[in-house]
């Protein structure tokens, strides 16, 4: 027989003394008796533990994507003098604008203050709703673009493969004509089943999948770019581009492929709508690609570790740019394709670009639904909202079998069928790789990339009206504003003028 006897707590630990039949005595903290508390952040939620390193990863493996098969073409365009000049400038304008988004990780103070964790919070608790309506609507219009942006490039990598084994059995000559719209519906089935999946945190893995495809991919072009090089024996291009090559190409066409050439750069750069969810996020399975976790709470600062990791992230993307973008250039001239996989500036060994343009695919289904999936999610809340109880957002379990069940609500079959639908339907309009990305890419630079953060930044540091800062910050957001505008007008140019030889919806030219 025992007995326990309480004894006051000494220095803040209880303890409890067990007598024994024996007469033993056992003392035993009650703190070691409890479990211990988990380690929690000033928000409530698990600790965070990353760093410097992942953050950087986190943003490299997230900026590196189908953009980078335009950037040969792109530096074609603008010739060696301009092209790898671009490209350094915008990376630098990206870099320093991304750390003033970094600065608004926190409302008020830098260190203490609520956090913001998405890009749409920081604009609505520094900007007001009126912004954050405004915001909200550029957001979804790009997510938009670029969702029929990934259904063109996987078309295009896909006819690609096919054209590939054509050129090898039959001969470089034959012309081996594929249509693109079979393909873009194919992909859009894909999509149609891919997109019933509830939410993004159903579909880490495709991200960690796309991570490793996009990489894979870039690497074999500047592989087979090199050995283009090598068999040329010497470098091609000029330092005005191919306006001096001989082309045939007119000074106005000039002017508009170089404004689009801008365009393609900026998509291949656009990042920092998902900077703030990478620094925020604590086991976002869609947004943390390498590791499962982002920056820890300070010291240092999450800003500080931020604006390094952005510093990193860029340096290393832009390097990786640099490589693909001006291989390319230096391996076809002034003929270097839209797209470094599919415009067959190569042809051998086949095999190896099927096995690129099959990384592309896949890469791009897992791209799709991370640009999609926050789309559905805005939609279905609202509707959530607006219809509470409505058998249209009520989910049902269906069974397939005995072994698999999912969630299924009539709202996400219908809403997100029609608008995979929508988008698919568009990209048979306008498969034109390179016009529409250098679209995308331009219409959302200056809002998403430059405006909102230094508008914010301006607010949250109160810059006072007037002053260098504020002149030069307003300085940098309008001339940011022309290279936009400027770059769309270069695309839609291109748009229209691959429209005069373009047939939507044909499934056999």
């Amino acid at each position: 027989m025992s007995h326990t006897v309480s004894v006051a707590p000494l220095h803040g630990r209880g303890v409890e003394v067990e007598l024994g039949a024996a007469g033993g005595v056992h003392a035993q903290s009650r703190a070691e008796m409890e479990p211990p508390k988990p380690l929690v952040d000033d928000d409530g939620r698990p600790l965070r533990t990353g760093t410097l390193w992942t953050a950087s990863a986190h943003i490299i493996t997230a900026v590196i994507g189908s953009g980078v098969l335009s950037l040969a073409w792109g530096v074609a365009q603008l010739g060696w003098a301009a092209g790898p000049v671009v490209m350094v400038l915008f990376a630098a304008v990206i870099c320093y604008t991304s750390t003033l988004l970094a600065e608004c990780y926190r409302s008020g103070d830098p260190v203490l203050g609520p956090r913001n964790r998405t890009y749409i919070d920081a604009v609505r608790a520094t900007l007001g709703d009126s912004k954050e309506r405004l915001c909200g609507a550029i957001q979804l219009s790009n997510l938009f673009g670029i969702g029929i942006g990934v259904s063109i490039a996987a078309s295009v990598s896909m006819q690609a493969t096919r054209r590939a084994g054509c050129f090898h059995y039959r001969g470089h000559e034959e012309p081996c004509h594929a249509s693109t719209s079979p393909y873009i519906a194919i992909f859009g089935i894909m999509q149609v089943i891919f997109s019933q999946i509830p939410d993004l945190d159903k579909v880490w893995w495709l991200s960690i999948v796309a991570a490793i495809m996009s990489f894979s991919y870039s690497g074999i072009g500047v592989s087979l770019g090199v050995a283009e090089i090598a068999a040329n024996r010497g470098v091609r291009g000029t330092v005005a581009g191919v306006i001096s090559a001989g082309t045939g190409v007119t000074l106005m066409q000039k002017v508009w492929r170089s404004l689009q050439a801008f365009g393609n750069i900026a998509f291949a750069y656009g990042f920092s709508i998902i900077l703030l969810e990478i620094q925020a996020c604590h086991q976002q399975r869609q947004l943390i690609f390498l590791s499962h976790d982002t920056i820890k709470s300070p010291p240092p600062s999450e800003a500080k570790v931020m604006k390094k990791a952005t510093a990193v992230s860029v340096a290393v993307t832009t390097v990786i740019y640099l490589l693909c973008g001006c291989v390319g250039y230096a391996a076809f001239g002034s003929a270097a394709p839209d797209n470094m996989l599919t415009g067959f500036g190569f042809y051998e060994p086949f095999w190896l670009l099927d096995v690129a343009n099959a990384f592309v695919v896949v890469h791009l289904v897992g791209t799709y639904q991370v640009m999609t999936q926050p789309v559905f999610a805005y939609v279905e809340r609202r509707a959530a909202a607006a219809w509470p109880g409505s058998a249209l957002v009520h989910e049902r379990k269906v069974r397939v079998g005995r072994a698999m069940a999912f969630s299924v609500s009539p709202l996400r079959l219908a809403w997100r069928t029609a608008y995979v639908f929508v988008t698919t339907a568009v990209a048979m309009l306008l498969p034109f790789f390179g016009a529409v990305v250098g679209f995308i890419g331009a219409v959302s630079f200056w809002p998403l990339t430059v405006y909102f953060p230094v508008e914010m930044y301006i607010a949250q540091h109160r810059v006072a009206r007037g002053s260098t800062r504020w002149l030069l910050l307003h300085a940098l957001s309008a001339g940011c504003l022309v290279v936009s505008i400027a770059a769309a007008a270069g695309s839609i140019a291109g748009v229209v003028e691959e429209l005069k030889a373009h047939n939507p919806f044909c499934w056999s030219c």
